[in-house]
C-alpha cells in the first residue's frame, strides 16, 4: 500500500510539474482558490490513486508521460519509461495517448521540421502495430475476424454485468452525449448512495462548472492555435472518455478510470483562464 501510494504520490508531483512548465500564470476561482491547487486536491483523484492497484501506476504512467512530451529531446529515457508503463499496464490507454501524440504533431502550431513528424509517426505506428494484438486481448479479441461486431457484443454484455452491481446505472440504451455526460459528471446529487458518493457529488459539481466555462466559442479559437501538448491532452481525454462509455455501467468503476484522464481535460481548461488572463 505504501509502494503503490508512493506511485501514486509521484503522478501528483509530475502533473504539478506539467500544470507549472506550461501555464505560469495563477488563476483564481471563485475569487479565492489557486486553481492549480484546487485541482490537485481533489478527493477522488487521490482516493483512487493511494491504494493497492493499477490506479496508481498508471496515473504515475500518463503523468510522466504528460511531462516528458512537453520536452521530448530532454526527457527521452522519462518518455519512453512511462509509455513503457502505459503500454504494460492498460495496453488500450497506451492505443489512444499514440494517437494523441500524431494528431498532436499533425495540428499543432509549432514549426516541427517533417524529418522528425516523420520519424514520431513511423515509431508510434509500428509500436502499435507490434502492441495490436495486447491491445485486442483486453477485450479478448486478438483472435477475432470482425473485430467491430465483437467489441459491439463485448461491450453489451460487459455494460450488462456491471449494472447488475449495486452502483449500476444502464446507461447502454442512453444517446452518446449522455453517456459521455454520465462518465464525466455523475455521480450528481441524486445518485448519491452514501458519503463517499456525497463528496464526489461535489467534485462532479466543480467539474460541471468548468465545462460550462469552456464551452464558448473562445475555446474553439484557443484549440485553433494552441501548442502540440494541448491539442494531443485533449485527444487522450475524448478518446479515452469516447471508449470507456460503451463498457461502464456502474458508477464506482467510472470515478475510477475517469481520475486517469480528467488532468488532460484540467490542462486544457487552466490553459485556457491563463490564456485569456494573459
Amino acid at each position: 500500500m505504501v509502494l503503490f501510494g508512493w506511485f501514486g504520490f509521484l503522478g501528483f508531483i509530475y502533473a504539478y510539474l506539467f500544470f507549472r512548465e506550461n501555464i505560469t500564470v495563477k488563476i483564481k476561482v471563485f475569487k479565492f482558490f489557486d486553481f492549480l491547487y484546487l485541482i490537485l486536491f481533489l478527493p477522488n483523484m487521490h482516493f483512487w490513486t493511494a491504494s493497492l492497484g493499477k490506479g496508481s501506476i498508471i496515473f504515475f504512467g500518463l503523468m510522466l508521460f504528460a511531462y516528458a512530451i512537453n520536452k521530448p529531446k530532454e526527457r527521452m529515457y522519462k518518455l519512453i519509461f512511462a509509455l513503457l508503463i502505459i503500454y504494460f499496464v492498460r495496453p488500450h490507454v497506451f492505443l489512444f495517448v499514440a494517437v494523441g501524440i500524431v494528431l498532436g504533431y499533425m495540428s499543432g502550431k509549432e514549426k516541427i521540421a517533417f524529418w522528425k513528424k516523420l520519424m514520431v509517426y513511423i515509431i508510434l505506428v509500428g509500436g502499435l502495430l507490434i502492441a495490436q494484438d495486447q491491445i485486442l486481448n483486453v477485450v479478448g479479441l486478438e483472435d477475432s475476424d470482425n473485430v467491430i461486431g465483437d467489441f459491439e457484443n463485448f461491450s453489451e454484455t460487459r455494460a450488462e454485468g456491471l449494472s447488475e452491481s449495486g452502483s449500476g446505472v444502464d446507461i447502454s440504451s442512453y444517446p452518446l452525449p449522455l453517456k459521455l455526460f454520465t462518465f464525466w459528471f455523475r455521480p450528481l446529487f441524486f445518485d448519491s448512495g452514501g458519503f463517499l458518493s456525497l463528496i464526489i457529488s461535489f467534485e462532479n459539481l466543480l467539474y460541471l462548472f468548468l465545462f460550462f466555462k469552456i464551452l464558448n466559442i473562445n475555446f474553439i479559437k484557443f484549440l485553433f492555435k494552441s501548442e502540440v501538448v494541448v491539442k494531443m491532452s485533449l485527444v487522450v481525454f475524448l478518446l479515452s472518455s469516447f471508449a470507456m462509455t460503451f463498457i461502464m455501467s456502474n458508477l464506482g468503476i467510472i470515478m475510477r478510470q475517469k481520475s486517469m484522464v480528467m488532468y488532460f481535460a484540467f490542462f486544457c481548461d487552466l490553459l485556457l483562464s491563463s490564456s485569456e488572463k494573459i
